[in-house]
């Protein structure tokens, strides 16, 4: 069919029509999983879990593509796993699996000829198959340890023919053992960071307050007793938009900011008159260094303020952050 046949058969109404029926079919795929999540699928988390190998995850054509993204979601979340294509595994690649690894083997039909060409030699190797497929009575299923039912009533594709209905069932029954097992291992959000330091995620969950806060001279800080136009002068300097206010042992008593200084202004408050003591925002709302510094932004943002004092657990006075600091670490 040439592009200008194709132009003259599309219909908006049409493809609106597909598109919904599609989204519909899918979800009624996925959910129809859930009376599946059974004693195979408990069998299938306890092998993972108590192997000491790794996971092995094959597929061939659209299964592979599921296999490969069912791969990197349980390396990023605990459980060591990596994909090996049928064809090659055949061909030199089946070194690779050991007789401690797990075989998690996907296709939709249970009959792809190369995977069943290597399921014999991975068992002669002692390793344990779990099969993921959509018929039960399958020769993968029949042949593995631990069968996982994936079955969908139908593909979404107009013809039935085109895998999605059934590639969208097998993402998800992977991504249910992938939490099953993270939770099981007791994954944190921590471990997750350390997996992923390079994206957002990480810069969010591995970035502490002390890793973005300004310190030492940094942090303009006046006694109470400092006339109040001195401290305006030592918040300018700062550029922080603040001034804390500390005592002898530099325990924070207050802090004065550039609103507190609006606010003065509108009123009619003499600055050139009194102490900063007088016109300071006493026990004012302060963050530790070890905390992230996603919950500074929480914090500032739940208050409605644009900068945090950094104390110890005596409260004393160890730096200040503000939202431009969080902007400029990309934690926001």
């Amino acid at each position: 069919m040439n592009p200008s046949q194709s132009t003259a058969r599309f219909s908006p109404e049409r493809a609106l029509e597909l598109g919904r029926q599609t989204l519909s079919i899918e979800a009624a795929a996925v959910d129809a999983l859930k009376c599946r999540i059974n004693e195979d699928f408990v069998c299938a988390v306890e092998l993972i879990l108590n192997s000491p190998g790794r996971l092995i995850v094959s597929g061939m054509g659209k299964s592979g593509h599921i296999a490969r993204k069912i791969a990197a979601t349980m390396a990023s979340t605990g459980t060591p796993a990596y994909f090996v294509h049928p064809a090659e595994a055949s061909h030199g690649d089946l070194r690779m699996i050991t007789r401690h690894d797990i075989l998690l083997a996907l296709s939709n039909s249970g009959e792809s000829e190369e995977l069943l060409r290597i399921v014999p030699a991975v068992k002669r190797q002692g390793a344990k198959i779990i099969s993921m497929t959509g018929v039960p009575s399958s020769t993968l299923a029949r042949e593995a340890d631990v069968h996982l039912d994936a079955g969908v009533a139908q593909e979404a594709c107009p013809h039935n023919l085109a895998p999605t209905a059934s590639t969208t069932a097998a993402l998800a029954l992977g991504d249910a053992l992938a939490v099953a097992l993270l939770d099981a291992r007791g994954f944190s959000p921590d471990d997750f960071a350390r997996s992923h330091p390079g994206g957002s995620l990480g810069r969010r969950l591995l970035t502490h307050v002390r890793d973005v806060m300004r310190a030492g001279d940094k942090v303009p800080a006046v006694a109470p007793t400092t006339a109040i136009t001195d401290a305006i002068v030592a918040m300018s300097r700062g550029g922080l938009g603040l001034v804390a206010i500390t005592d002898a042992a530099n325990q924070v008593l207050g802090i004065f900011t550039d609103g507190d200084l609006r606010r003065a202004f509108e009123r009619r408050i003499d600055l050139q008159q009194g102490d900063i003591a007088s016109v300071m925002h006493p026990s004012p709302r302060a963050i530790g260094p070890d905390r992230l510094a996603v919950e500074a932004v929480e914090v500032m943002e739940r208050l409605r303020i644009n900068a945090l004092l950094v104390v110890d657990t005596d409260n004393h006075l160890i730096g200040a952050l503000n939202m431009h600091d969080l902007f400029n670490a990309k934690v926001i």
